[in-house]
């Protein structure tokens, strides 16, 4: 009896199909003719891996380390084995990792805490990331799944093996972090008719509406209106229409540049372009460190004022950057953005002292605040 088709060809697994829509990506070349083709390809690889983390999640959940968030800020250190976190950690904050001069010392996530410029900033020290590690590789997912709940990823790099950042990097962007990326200002609003609908406050360079239209029918979305209000390219409208992306800032540390020649450092200075050359074990620019993630966490410092007495400059309030008066009520009392009358605001202000009864109020770094609540 002759065979079906069915059953002469088997159906492809979603890793086969993922590898050749990887490969078909690969061969095209993109320019305009081809954009469209490419971003469905883009699109249709992105849903297939969606379907295989949920497929995932059904067969039992994996679990990440249990980390108890603290302080102003969590910041986790990425790197591959034996790149010296153990040792940056135990530099830069009260914590105490193990240390040993072979691969995979750090077998859990170990906090410490950074005193720094009155904030306190929690470092974490996980396991080594390796390759293929989004994939479950090394414990990777339990690593990956603390940097998803971090407010900064801090890469630590060997000198000697500056190859290892693109790889890291690739495998954090897997597990839905991005990197030193601003979200898209998009807006996507599904319709129950009229077919989708693009408005455009932006010129697009990468990416043109005929192309938008095909990526969101591969996620089913067939009327919508979309409002662009910023430049983007395919990547970035795929992380939008499945949102469950987290936009971080990073910075990438190349470490033990005590052990490497000038050539040396200049070879991996050219490869990654880091943000700092420091030394763990030798302690080289390690306060330029803690000064680079204050900066990159977008930390100011807030002083409050009681009425009637002086300001309090030895232990300033820890804001971000664009915090408004909301945001101070929020962070000292959950009551206090319903009881605030009006605020007073020195440093900043073009009117010292006069009162601001508007919560929506930007505040400034070094801002003398005094509220005045029911």
């Amino acid at each position: 009896m002759a065979k079906s088709k069915a059953e002469e060809k088997p159906k492809s697994s979603i890793p086969d199909r993922i590898k050749e829509l990887e490969t078909e990506l690969s061969k095209t070349k993109y320019n305009k003719r081809t954009q469209g083709h490419v971003g469905l390809i883009k699109a249709k690889i992105a849903r297939l891996k969606e379907k295989q983390v949920s497929r995932r999640k059904g067969k039992g959940k994996t679990e990440g380390y249990t980390v108890k968030k603290s302080g102003d800020a969590a910041v986790i250190m990425v790197g591959f084995p034996s790149v010296g976190k153990s040792t940056l950690l135990t530099k830069l904050t009260d914590a105490e990792s193990q240390i040993a001069h072979y691969a995979f010392t750090t077998l859990t996530c170990i906090p410490g805490m950074i005193d720094h410029k009155s904030a306190k900033i929690q470092l974490l020290d996980v396991p080594g990331v390796v390759e293929g590690a989004a994939s479950g590789r090394g414990r990777g997912k339990e690593v990956l799944s603390v940097a998803m709940n971090s407010d900064l990823v801090l890469f630590v790099i060997d000198v000697f093996a500056p190859e290892h950042y693109p790889i890291l990097l690739k495998e954090i962007r897997d597990s839905y972090l991005r990197i030193n990326e601003e979200k898209p200002d998009v807006r996507i609003k599904k319709t129950i008719k009229g077919g989708i609908r693009i408005g455009t406050t932006v010129k697009l360079e990468s990416i043109d509406k005929d192309t938008i239209k095909k990526i969101l029918n591969e996620f089913r979305i067939a009327n919508a209106d979309v409002l662009i209000r910023s430049d983007i390219n395919a990547d970035q409208l795929i992380d939008l229409i499945e949102g469950n992306k987290k936009y971080v800032p990073g910075i990438i540390a190349l470490n033990k540049i005590d052990s490497a020649s000038p050539e040396q450092i200049e070879k991996a200075r050219k490869l990654i372009n880091p943000d700092i050359l420091i030394s763990a074990e030798k302690e080289i620019n390690l306060i330029e460190l803690k000064d680079l993630i204050f900066d990159r966490l977008g930390f100011m410092r807030i002083y409050c004022k009681q009425q009637g007495k002086k300001a309090d400059m030895d232990e300033p309030l820890i804001m971000r950057r664009g915090s408004t008066l909301q945001d101070m009520c929020d962070k000292l009392h959950r009551d206090f953005a319903k009881r605030f009358k009006f605020a007073r605001i020195w440093g900043s202000s073009k009117f010292p002292g006069q009162s601001i009864r508007k919560l929506t109020q930007e505040i400034k770094d070094g801002d003398v605040v005094e509220l005045v609540l029911d």
